[in-house]
């Protein structure tokens, strides 16, 4: 059975180091994972796609250098 923990928006900001806005922003953009609603006024982010997502970021700095 694969569990999955679920971050919510202080540790999304504390795992990327970006600014809530930021976050929010490039969710807009489709370039972030968008939080999976946990209830009617609680989202979160699957640990997974936040990973995968500062995984790609680093791999796309080691591509450009």
């Amino acid at each position: 059975m694969t569990t999955h923990q679920i971050l919510r928006l202080p540790q999304v900001l504390e795992t990327t180091r970006l600014s809530r806005s930021t976050i929010y922003s490039l969710i807009k953009k489709g370039q972030f994972p968008r939080p999976v609603k946990l209830g009617e006024r609680a989202s979160g982010w699957l640990q997974s796609d936040v990973c995968a997502w500062v995984e790609s970021r680093r791999a796309l700095s080691i591509v450009k250098q």
